[in-house]
């Protein structure tokens, strides 16, 4: 794991890595996703993806991210696609490469940051959870195959607390404290 990089996508690198990626994560997520997909997370927010390449300059993971205001005002983060060869699982890339894209975003103001997973996603939903993502919202049958999702936030900022997650409903969680995230720094 000492030999791996970390790099920040970019659009000259769309040649190189744009078929690695697609292959990665469709291999891994059970949604298949064109090329245009791709390129709208990509052309528009390359500085909240990134890349794990080997000493090969391999791919070894990838996250795919965006960033805009969400309907209800916040300006709302979004985790796309996240994927790690299976060889290399458990090592803590995954994680690495979410805080690398949750730093990215707090940089640029995030005041949250969505997903959704399978429900049957048990390694993601601990990922997630340990980063400090909450349960918001049960998502029935949300995947084309048929799978229901969670949908999974971070607040950010303690005013993006004010929508309490319809999962967490009877609780009276702790505020949390800005920039909430539980990456490490």
């Amino acid at each position: 794991m000492d030999n791996l990089k970390y790099v920040q996508y970019s659009n000259e690198k769309e040649a190189q890595y744009l078929p690695s990626i697609r292959q990665l994560i469709s291999k891994d997520l059970s949604e298949p996703y064109s090329i245009y997909v791709y390129r709208y997370f990509l052309y528009q927010w390359g500085d909240l993806c990134f890349l794990t390449l080997d000493e090969k300059d391999q791919l070894i993971g990838v996250v795919i991210s965006k960033l805009e205001p969400h309907a209800s005002g916040p300006l709302r983060g979004y985790i796309a696609m996240l994927a790690v060869r299976e060889e290399h699982r458990g090592k803590g890339i995954a994680t690495k490469l979410v805080c690398m894209a949750i730093d990215a975003m707090i940089e640029r103001n995030a005041e949250e940051v969505a997903l959704e997973t399978e429900i049957t996603n048990t390694a993601a939903m601990k990922l997630y959870e340990r980063l400090g993502f909450l349960r918001s919202k049960r998502l029935h049958r949300y995947y084309l195959n048929g799978n229901s999702a969670f949908r999974l936030m971070l607040y950010l900022k303690t005013h993006s607390q004010d929508h309490l997650p319809d999962a967490n409903q009877g609780q009276n969680p702790e505020p949390l404290p800005a920039d909430n995230s539980q990456c490490p720094s």
